[in-house]
């Protein structure tokens, strides 16, 4: 069965950083797109940042400069670096793997930013 486990969530100062790792299973992991997604209180799910299989990332403009999408196609991984973080960036943080058919979620991981 596919399934995605996502780890690193927990609590944060202001200013502070963390890492995010999504691991894939049941998976290929080359060839499919990666993202992280959030979902803050009473907020929709967002797409946070997006790696492409060739590599090309993109950021939601409000993370853009601060975080940082990667992969290991080897390792079936893939990670986000967060840093200088904001009491906005609070929210359930969700990985997601997919490509056209084909689409699976992690079950989310808490990040929460406050002093």
């Amino acid at each position: 069965q596919v399934h995605l486990v996502e780890s690193g969530g927990g609590l944060v100062q202001p200013g502070g950083s963390l890492r995010l790792s999504c691991a894939a299973y049941g998976i290929i992991f080359s060839n499919y797109f990666m993202g992280w997604y959030r979902q803050a209180p009473g907020k929709q799910r967002e797409l946070v940042a997006h790696i492409q299989s060739d590599g090309g990332t993109d950021y939601a403009d409000s993370v853009k400069g601060r975080f940082t999408i990667s992969k290991d196609n080897a390792k079936n991984t893939f990670d986000l670096q967060m840093g200088s973080l904001k009491r906005e960036d609070t929210g359930v943080y969700y990985c997601n793997v997919y490509k056209l058919g084909f689409n699976y979620w992690g079950q989310g991981t808490q990040v929460t930013v406050s002093s």
